[in-house]
């Protein structure tokens, strides 16, 4: 079910990022890749335009094979949610194309520049970001084809509970100081929940069924269900994803300040202390760095070093980023020296970025769960070997 619809997402999902390259080759829209503008850009349309309709010709040839004998039969099912999950991730591309694409129309029909700034985005971030994600939750403990509203309840009661748990929590800590932050990791621990729940009911069956060890039954378990579990770890790292872009975004801290040898600016838990200047000489470029001692709770951190690169030889002044990441707090500390006086002063901008590295770290889950659900299993190549078979039969009768 939903084949033809999930093709003709993969489809739209390659043919826009072949069309976001085209606008920063091309030079229609100016962009950090701007560097790369070249008279490609006629060519990269016309290769745009053959994937585009080459792609919708191969679905239409294909169709037979890829067109479901089934239906969806209730709006509350496993079916449903993929449905709405599909629905919701088309309107977040149409919004973000449409934001990208607003200030190019309006500059080619009216002649004025029009800048569509962050708060666009993270406002359609959220209104249909935060239903993804719980929708990543629900999903798994739904039911095909149709399930009951009380099933739904009995279901949903420990994925729940540990939900509105940790918003309680987090709550009391002081996380409400963002609505949207406080909901994106309820809606988080709600996800995790369910997956954990689906990973315990899985394995207790196992282990009822063939016997031996609580680890056996779950290898056992992985293993002969490697698309399913694959999936759940894949979707396990978009939870850490979404976990590291609200605690990274939502509540971030921000500060700004002119230092002389001596000052110190704080910034969150962190009390940064200006040291000094130094100026060294590289490969080609001269190296300037402003040297800020780092301290947090009284315990001292090392130092953070930000400053400029100046590139003789092209007339170039770069800006260098001073970063400090703690593994175990998964935060991130970013000091950028925006301007450096002559008389030694140096006006620094700092920034602390909560479990921002949960978003690295999902990355290597994500990578986990793709290579479960890629691995060959000779039972399941039977099995879709058998479907298609069925598949290509009812196709020709």
């Amino acid at each position: 079910m939903l084949r033809v619809w999930n093709v003709l997402l993969v489809v739209l999902a390659f043919s826009l990022s072949l069309f976001g390259t085209f606008l920063t080759r091309s030079g229609i829209l100016s962009s950090i890749h701007s560097f790369t503008e070249s008279s490609i850009g006629p060519w990269f349309l016309g290769f745009n335009c053959v994937v585009v309709f080459g792609s919708l010709a191969l679905v239409f040839a294909r169709l037979p094979l890829l067109r479901a004998r089934t239906r969806l039969e209730s709006l509350i099912s496993r079916e449903a949610t993929f449905l709405y999950n599909n629905l919701l991730l088309v309107a977040l591309t149409l919004t973000i194309l449409w934001g990208v694409a607003y200030p190019i129309l309006h500059e080619a029909v009216i002649g004025e520049t029009r800048i569509v700034g962050a708060g666009y985005y993270n406002f359609f971030l959220r209104v249909f970001g935060l239903p993804l994600l719980l929708l990543m939750g629900i999903g798994p403990l739904v039911a095909w084809r149709r399930a009951s509203l009380r099933s739904l309840g009995a279901t949903f009661a420990w994925p729940a509970g540990l939900a509105l748990a940790t918003g309680a929590v987090l709550l009391a800590l002081g996380a409400g100081s963002s609505i949207p932050g406080l909901i994106a990791y309820t809606f988080s621990a709600f996800v995790l929940g369910s997956i954990g729940l689906e990973f315990i009911r899985g394995t207790r069956a196992r282990r009822s069924l063939a016997g031996g060890s609580w680890p056996g039954a779950f290898s056992a378990l992985v293993a002969r269900n490697r698309r399913r579990y694959g999936g759940y770890v894949v979707h396990a790292a978009i939870v850490l994803l979404a976990i590291g872009i609200a605690g990274s975004s939502a509540y971030d801290k921000v500060g700004e300040r002119r230092l002389a040898p001596g000052d110190s600016l704080a910034v969150g838990d962190y009390r940064l202390t200006y040291r000094g200047l130094e100026e060294r000489e590289a490969a080609n470029a001269t190296e300037i760095r402003a040297v800020l001692g780092v301290e947090r709770g009284g315990d001292d951190l090392g130092t953070v070093e930000a400053g400029k690169n100046a590139y003789t030889a092209e007339g170039l002044v770069s800006s260098e980023v001073g970063i400090r990441s703690d593994l175990v707090t998964g935060e991130d500390l970013f000091v950028i020296a925006q301007q450096v006086y002559p008389d030694g002063t140096v006006s620094v901008r700092v920034f602390v970025k909560p479990l921002v590295n949960l978003i690295w770290f999902a990355g290597l889950v994500f990578v986990l769960g793709a290579l479960i659900t890629l691995w060959p299993d000779a039972r399941e190549q039977r099995r879709l070997a058998v479907r298609y078979g069925d598949a290509k039969a009812h196709a020709g009768s």
